[in-house]
């Protein structure tokens, strides 16, 4: 299992203002492997996180979405090109399983998984949260733990109408120039999303807050995920 190090709390670096153990990924390159069921899944869920890791060190990015129509796909590969500049390497697969179905298509999209950890072993996964209200999005997270069970794995969450927010455990503080241009990013990268209700600048900047406030970021703002099995070095 990939592991965290370096931790330390905000009283050994002379602050008093929180108290929140901090947990530092390995400073060398990573693999980071990037699971969405659908086009604008993983910019949602991470988006803010992989710019943090994109600022801090070398990353090499594997990015895969698994349902996409003619126009999905090519706004998914539009979108992950523009965020992930700047990365050691990038590779963006989409897929074309059927959105909605896909407790239907278990064993294929099983097929798939065999297949992906044979072509990459990642320090750091990101994926759906297992308890998402979406059948999609739980089949995808379920299929990546059964895959890459001894990698570290930070489950994201996507605000929908389905009320699946949860209490999250580990979090990302972003900066404001981070938040900015996340959200500014959702929202020019799926045009063919504009019109859903949801898709809008305060809904992920009100999430972003909000988990900011948890835990005590410095600019307010954070992402939260869930990582159900973390080794300290």
């Amino acid at each position: 299992m990939a592991s965290m190090e370096g931790a330390s709390t905000a009283a050994e670096q002379g602050s008093s203002s929180s108290v929140m153990l901090e947990l530092t990924l390995p400073k060398r390159k990573l693999s980071v492997l990037c699971l969405g069921a659908h086009s604008d899944d993983i910019e949602i869920g991470c988006a803010g996180a992989v710019l943090t890791l994109l600022r801090r060190q070398k990353i090499d990015v594997t990015w895969i979405v698994f349902s996409a129509s003619t126009v999905r796909r090519r706004e998914a590969h539009t979108s992950a090109r523009r965020l992930l500049r700047g990365a050691a390497s990038v590779t963006i697969q989409t897929q074309d399983f059927r959105d909605g179905f896909f407790p239907d298509q278990w064993g294929e999209i099983k097929e798939f998984f065999e297949g992906l950890k044979r072509q990459v072993s990642p320090d750091l996964v990101f994926t759906h949260q297992a308890d998402d209200a979406h059948q999609d999005h739980r089949v995808i997270s379920d299929l990546t733990w059964n895959t890459f069970r001894r990698h570290l794995i930070l489950e994201y969450e996507i605000p929908k109408y389905d009320c699946d927010i949860g209490c999250p455990n580990l979090y990302f503080p972003l900066d404001k120039r981070t938040c900015d241009r996340k959200v500014r990013h959702v929202l020019s990268a799926f045009p063919s999303q504009r019109k859903k209700s949801w898709l809008t600048e305060d809904t992920f900047r009100a999430l972003m807050r909000l988990r900011g406030v948890h835990c005590a970021a410095a600019q307010g703002y954070a992402e939260a995920f869930y990582a159900r099995k973390v080794c300290v070095a």
